[in-house]
């Protein structure tokens, strides 16, 4: 059971976040910074597909992306909350920085998604005293820089040992271990065999049972493996959710939200006939 909030949410089988960017450079083309109507269309198209929870972002964190001002991800992200008041899914809001976290969970936010893992000055605060839940990131670097020389000796042990550091400092601000979700980070400093090996043993990364979150959809790893555009990989976004899903994926952060749900019915349905 993940707490968000004042939502408690059962993890028996794996759960679809659909995404809902509002920057203007999205790597997968679906940025909506300067629309609000558009986005909030975008938000309850994907709760109509089937979502379990929205992930709502406002900051650019693609492989050079540079940063954008707390003014500027506040004016994109808070009329987009406003409008989605009445939402009866927890929302997620992907940010790094304190003040907008609060800002965001201040108007109807449930979880926070964390590149940086809480490690901003102010971050731990900022979410220690909610019921939020937060979701723990590793990325080697920064957006900017991440893919220039993504570089480890054991990618899996150095991933799973930064993920537990960065538990160890949320049970010390007093961030209670039902509200943690952990994400290796597909892309985010890692080579296309980085992020191959984190996928192939997603099932060693798990620490003290904590729930564990796989964004892969559309990413750039992805075409390297197929060749395909951003708005050709649908199937492979879907290949790379179930091998998740069957190493032990609680959350599946995606854009295309129904044809994933399908893809699970398929495996679920195969997984119990199995046991029946």
């Amino acid at each position: 059971m993940l707490r968000c909030g004042s939502f408690h949410i059962p993890l028996g089988r794996p759960l679809v976040m659909g995404i809902v960017n509002l920057t203007p450079d999205s790597f997968s083309g679906d940025g909506l910074a300067s629309n609000t109507s558009e986005a909030v269309a975008r938000a309850r198209q994907q709760i109509d597909a089937g979502a379990d929870l929205l992930d709502i972002g406002a900051e650019s964190s693609r492989p050079g992306a540079a940063a954008t001002s707390e003014d500027e991800e506040l004016r994109r992200l808070l009329p987009v909350l406003e409008a989605l008041a009445d939402c009866t899914l927890p929302i997620s809001v992907d940010t790094y920085k304190p003040a907008v976290m609060r800002m965001a969970l201040a108007n109807g936010a449930s979880m926070i998604n964390d590149i940086f893992a809480l490690r901003m000055p102010g971050a731990l605060a900022a979410v220690a005293d909610s019921d939020c839940a937060v979701c723990l990131m590793h990325m080697q670097g920064a957006p900017l820089t991440m893919q220039e020389q993504p570089a480890y000796a054991d990618v899996v042990a150095e991933v799973q040992a930064f993920l537990r550091t960065r538990v160890s400092a949320a049970l010390a601000a007093g961030i209670s271990s039902d509200r943690l979700l952990l994400d290796p980070g597909f892309g985010f400093g890692k080579t296309l065999q980085h992020n191959l090996d984190l996928l192939r043993r997603f099932d060693e990364l798990s620490i003290d049972d904590l729930p564990l979150l796989a964004g892969i959809s559309r990413k750039s790893m992805l075409a390297t493996i197929t060749g395909r555009p951003v708005a050709q990989r649908l199937a492979g976004s879907l290949a790379a959710a179930l091998l998740a899903a069957q190493r032990g994926a609680s959350i599946l952060r995606v854009h295309d939200v129904s044809e994933t749900r399908d893809a699970l019915a398929v495996w679920q349905a195969v997984n119990a006939a199995e046991v029946t």
